[in-house]
């Protein structure tokens, strides 16, 4: 797990130079597999996931999460999210990042920084002895102290040798509640942080999560394991 975490967020430090103006969001799909099945010699998770078509997820603006690469154009003061999942000797490693696209929309930022923030924020409540709930709450939390919203039906979860297990892991509730945490759990921490309402749905692609409202989204994700003192962050990159 510790090298399908690496390898996850080392390709997460290769495809920022790549995200500029001009570039579609399916050539980024196209340099993140050419890297994960060629450089490392791994498979990348997303590809034929219950009929997913691509390596990646790639989620610009209002995008929630899930959105499928294809022939979408970057232009500056866009915001995309970039979601990995590498298999490595049969372990996934998961993680998220908020990317931005020449200059930096304002509002953007400040709701990256704050969804990075709270995903933290969460990561530190784990342990062994505490509970999903303590994690939830603290995201919310922060969340909604700064005035915008956590999306509700979309969560972290369990992770190892399967893409997704439980448990789920929700991005808002209430402290001493919830599942009791255990060493050698591994789990995702990845909240998704509405600018507006936390309301969302899905378009007819089955697959492309978006706010209802239009209002700009952003996530940030770390497969994490507990441990017998806390937890270890298996995805750290660069930037994370």
């Amino acid at each position: 797990m510790r090298v399908a975490g690496r390898l996850a967020a080392d390709v997460l430090d290769m495809i920022g130079d790549y995200v500029k103006p001009g570039i579609s969001t399916g050539e980024l799909d196209r340099i993140c597999h050419e890297y994960i099945t060629k450089v490392q010699s791994a498979v990348p998770a997303p590809l034929n996931y219950r009929g997913f078509p691509k390596s990646i997820c790639t989620s610009v603006n209002h995008v929630v999460c899930h959105g499928i690469p294809g022939d979408k154009t970057l232009k500056s003061g866009d915001a995309v999210n970039i979601d990995i999942t590498v298999i490595k000797d049969g372990f996934h490693g998961d993680t998220s990042r908020m990317f931005f696209v020449g200059k930096a929309n304002i509002q953007a930022r400040r709701l990256s920084d704050i969804a990075f923030e709270s995903m933290w924020l969460g990561i530190e409540e784990l342990g062994p002895g505490k509970r999903l709930g303590d994690v939830g709450a603290a995201v919310q939390k922060n969340v909604e102290k700064n005035r915008f919203s956590v999306v509700r039906e979309y969560c972290g979860h369990g992770i190892g040798e399967v893409f997704h297990e439980e448990p789920q892991v929700l991005h808002y509730g209430k402290r001493n509640t919830g599942l009791e945490l255990r060493e050698g759990m591994i789990l995702t921490v990845e909240p998704m942080v509405n600018a507006g309402k936390a309301n969302v749905r899905l378009l007819p692609d089955g697959w492309t999560v978006v706010t209802k409202d239009h209002s700009l989204s952003a996530q940030w994700e770390h497969t994490c394991l507990v441990t017998n003192d806390g937890f270890e962050v298996l995805t750290l990159g660069a930037d994370s």
